[in-house]
């Protein structure tokens, strides 16, 4: 399993949009995704962080972080909204076919592996969304429901394909602005 060297919000790289995969995936892609899948697992596991003082925490990785502007994300995590139920996913091309009006944000903030300065305030996200990609593990294209905590992960991670990262949200004038509409998770 490699260890991606994360790339830093200061690079202009990460600003830059991502293009399409081909099909039919070539093994380099696939294993590129896999080992982005559990360069995520280990970092949730406490004793490889031991190991790994300079790695952390996520659950999501876009391809951009590690370097490589192509549509390609992993997520990995057990959603606490829904049972543990498990989120395991290689995406490539993810997109966004369809959103809610209704909002939602994380009251603790989002973080990112790609940013290590503390940005505060709310980053309001669709609460409902549907993700078309193509499933790297199972080999097959795929429609995705998702609603609260995942579908703010998927979009963290699919704004990374855009050049866009979590801050870019924030209202700058008013970064704790609430918005009574809006679910709060």
């Amino acid at each position: 399993m490699e260890l991606f060297k994360i790339v830093k919000d200061n690079k202009k790289s990460l600003r830059l949009r991502s293009v399409d995969i081909e099909y039919p995936l070539s093994k380099e892609i696939k294993e590129l995704g896999l080992n982005m899948l559990e360069y995520l697992r280990l970092s949730q596991d406490e004793e490889f962080l031991e190991k790994h003082k300079n790695i952390r925490s996520g659950v999501g990785l876009a391809a951009p972080q590690i370097g490589k502007n192509i549509n390609l994300i992993a997520v990995y995590f057990n959603n606490f909204e829904e049972n543990n139920k498990p989120y395991h996913y290689v995406l490539v091309n993810p997109k966004i076919v369809s959103e809610s009006t209704k909002k939602c944000y994380l009251k603790n903030g989002e973080g990112c592996l790609s940013v290590d300065k503390e940005h505060e305030g709310y980053i309001y996200r669709s609460y409902r969304i549907k993700v078309k990609a193509f499933d790297l593990i199972n080999e097959e294209f795929i429609e995705l429901s998702l609603k609260g905590y995942p579908a703010i992960v998927f979009q963290h991670e699919i704004d990374h394909l855009k050049g866009v990262l979590f801050y870019d949200h924030i209202n700058k004038d008013n970064p704790f602005k609430t918005d009574a509409d809006s679910i709060e998770i």
